[in-house]
């Protein structure tokens, strides 16, 4: 399949001008270097994308990019004999927007060591909805599984849980099996909430104790917002509970003590969703086409635009009015 001279990309510069992003008309040759060359279908809007695309977080490493870091389509050439033209892939994280461009274009030149064959039972539009966010909270779910959680220790919390990584978290958690309690700061989302899992919805207060140890109120949790919360968090957690932490929405301070871990025996656990292992990368997919699919993922998509209308999006997502899931559409 031929490619076009030139299309569309939203591209990110820092230099003598400023920092600036915006579409541009771009080549194959601008591109990465990369063994496969896909023509996109669909991307999505991450909280780094928004950070990235704005300039108000230093994700970008060198410049200029294509940004998104989620891409998914069709495979138009390759000189790994792995892919062939037409099949169906997806790459999250892996470097793009960061050291490499991604997926904010109408084609990709990917790295195929990150390349990962669209598993049956996702649709590459399914697969975009879940994108970094659904694969950190799956990864989360993996790391604590690893180390023994189970549906007995109690429920697991999920801060910052209308979020995109939040609302799948809990679809995820509850359909693997766990009660979930969704903690968020928006009462007015609680049918939201419960509708795609959550069996009770919490205001941000049962996290605001400042105490090194509380009760006991969670088996665990997934936590995406940082600081007094996620210290919260630990100190409510059952004995030889786990609590991932996925995010910083505000703060990357932990003003914790070490008694949650040596009287408890409650495990940190951190979640780096962009260099994950290649082996764990496939067994998470496998999990997110099949056991661990979201239920409810047509819900917690809430918006579909284009790549002209990113700068809405990612303003609206900094000004703390991220909701669910935003995709891209690049094709």
């Amino acid at each position: 399949m031929s490619t076009p001279d030139n299309f569309p990309a939203f591209r990110i510069h820092n230099d003598d001008a400023g920092y600036r992003a915006g579409i541009e008309s771009i080549s194959l040759d601008d591109l990465n270097p990369g063994e496969v060359v896909v023509k996109t279908a669909w991307s999505s809007v991450n909280f780094k994308d928004a950070l990235a695309g704005t300039g108000q977080g230093k994700i970008l490493r060198r410049f200029p990019l294509v940004g998104g870091i989620d891409v998914a389509g069709h495979v138009v050439a390759s000189t790994d004999p792995a892919f062939k033209e037409g099949d169906a892939v997806l790459v999250t994280g892996s470097g793009l927007s960061e050291t490499r461009d991604g997926g904010y274009a109408q084609y990709a030149r990917l790295e195929s060591k990150w390349v990962v064959p669209l598993p049956s039972g996702l649709s590459l539009r399914e697969s975009m909805v879940l994108g970094t966010a659904g694969f950190t909270a799956a990864l989360a779910l993996y790391r604590m599984l690893d180390n023994r959680q189970t549906p007995e220790l109690g429920p697991l919390a999920v801060t910052g849980a209308t979020g995109g990584v939040g609302s799948l978290a809990v679809d995820i958690f509850s359909s693997a099996g766990f009660e979930v309690h969704a903690v968020s700061g928006k009462a007015d989302q609680a049918d939201y909430l419960e509708s795609i899992g959550a069996t009770r919805v919490l205001g941000r207060e049962v996290l605001d104790s400042k105490r090194p140890m509380e009760s006991v109120r969670f088996g665990g949790g997934l936590d995406n917002v940082g600081g007094g919360m996620l210290a919260s968090l630990l100190a409510q957690t059952a004995p030889y509970g786990n609590v991932a932490s996925a995010g910083l929405v505000a703060t990357h301070d932990l003003p914790a003590t070490v008694m949650p871990f040596i009287i408890r025996g409650v495990s940190l656990l951190g979640v780096a969703s962009a260099g994950t292992a290649r082996g764990i990368r496939d067994d998470i997919w496998r999990h997110l086409a099949d056991d661990w699919k979201p239920r409810h993922l047509e819900v917690i998509c809430r918006r579909e635009t284009t790549l002209e209308g990113l700068p809405e999006v990612f303003n609206g997502m900094l000004s703390g009015q991220s909701f669910g899931r935003t995709v891209v559409r690049t094709g």
